[in-house]
């Protein structure tokens, strides 16, 4: 008898241990075939240039292409929901940011959990968000800008990368502090919403320093405030709000990489070792510095908690502003 109740443990033993053993073998070959990165939003803005910048580094590192697919739509919803149900062995990965692990959760119902359907890889880089006006609006200053909106019975209008993006929630937000009479206008992205801008046919933007710097030397916007918690380095005669006495107007654009939930805890160490190796690289500080960025790292717990934080954040945000997905 009592042979027979050590037999089943010496066979789990080596159960145990051939798993064990084929866990080792299956992230010793990890990776052995090109890894997607899936930006969830349109090509040509902040987020898939910094994720090329960053797929080529981590490329190089893992010996592997690392390619990077587009997938936009409703806010970045859709490429996050695309992520968060494709397989969790580590090809598929997520350039998330401030809307789809912060905004979003406060703004609509979604069909994926930014916590639960998620495994955090690592922060990336931060952008702050910037006030800028169209120089054929005549806007000379924020105080300016506040005044004439309040005077002009129509208001202004603001131009934003599509309801529930961080230019729309920053714009609402500045309206609920100052009283600024603005009238919002979404559009499919921050390019077209940049090109109405330097155009005037909308007078205001809340864009990303990225989006907004190749611009400005061109003369056609004109830079009022940053939206963020201190000066950027790269326009460092531009004053916060804060600075101004707008309170509690601060947005900073934060972007970072995700893995579907259920991702092996030893790929994912390796994806945050080659992302925070990337980071480090001279000539990806260089790259994100001449966009306005900064870039960021951290641990996969200190991201997780940070997205915990984020969602608390939003929900309070987007409720006292009475702020809508439209």
């Amino acid at each position: 008898m009592q042979a027979s109740f050590r037999l089943p443990a010496i066979a789990a033993g080596v159960t145990a241990a051939a798993l064990s053993l084929g866990a080792i073998n299956v992230q010793a070959a990890w990776p052995d075939r090109p890894i997607t990165i899936v930006v969830p939003t349109a090509p040509g803005g902040g987020n898939d240039a910094f994720a090329r910048v960053i797929a080529q580094k981590m490329g190089d590192s893992l010996k592997q292409s690392v390619v990077v697919v587009n997938k936009a739509g409703a806010q970045g919803a859709i490429g996050s929901e695309y992520v968060a149900r494709a397989p969790a062995d580590g090809y598929t990965i997520l350039f998330g940011y401030i809307a789809t692990h912060g905004i979003n959760p406060a703004l609509q119902k979604l069909r994926y959990d930014p916590v639960k359907d998620f495994k955090p890889i690592g922060l990336l880089a931060s952008s702050p968000t910037l006030l800028v006006v169209s120089s054929a609006s005549g806007i000379t200053s924020v105080k300016d800008l506040i005044e004439k909106s309040k005077k002009d019975p129509k208001g202004l209008s603001y131009a934003s990368a599509g309801a529930g993006t961080a230019p729309h929630v920053t714009a609402e937000l500045f309206k609920m502090v100052t009283g600024a009479n603005m009238l919002h206008v979404p559009y499919k992205g921050s390019a077209p919403a940049m090109t109405d801008t330097l155009a005037g046919t909308t007078q205001v933007m809340f864009p990303s320093l990225f989006s907004a710097y190749p611009h400005l030397a061109s003369g056609r916007i004109k830079a009022l405030a940053l939206a963020g918690d201190k000066r950027s380095d790269v326009l460092k005669d531009v004053p916060t709000l804060e600075e101004l006495g707008v309170k509690g107007v601060s947005v900073p654009q934060w972007y970072a990489l995700f893995a579907p939930a259920g991702t092996d805890d030893a790929i994912v160490d390796r994806l945050n070792k080659e992302l925070n190796s990337a980071l480090r690289d001279p000539e990806v500080i260089a790259k994100f510095k001449e966009q306005g960025a900064e870039t960021m790292s951290s641990t996969p717990q200190e991201l997780g908690n940070f997205v915990k934080a984020e969602v608390a954040r939003w929900k309070k945000v987007v409720d006292a502003a009475k702020i809508t997905a439209e």
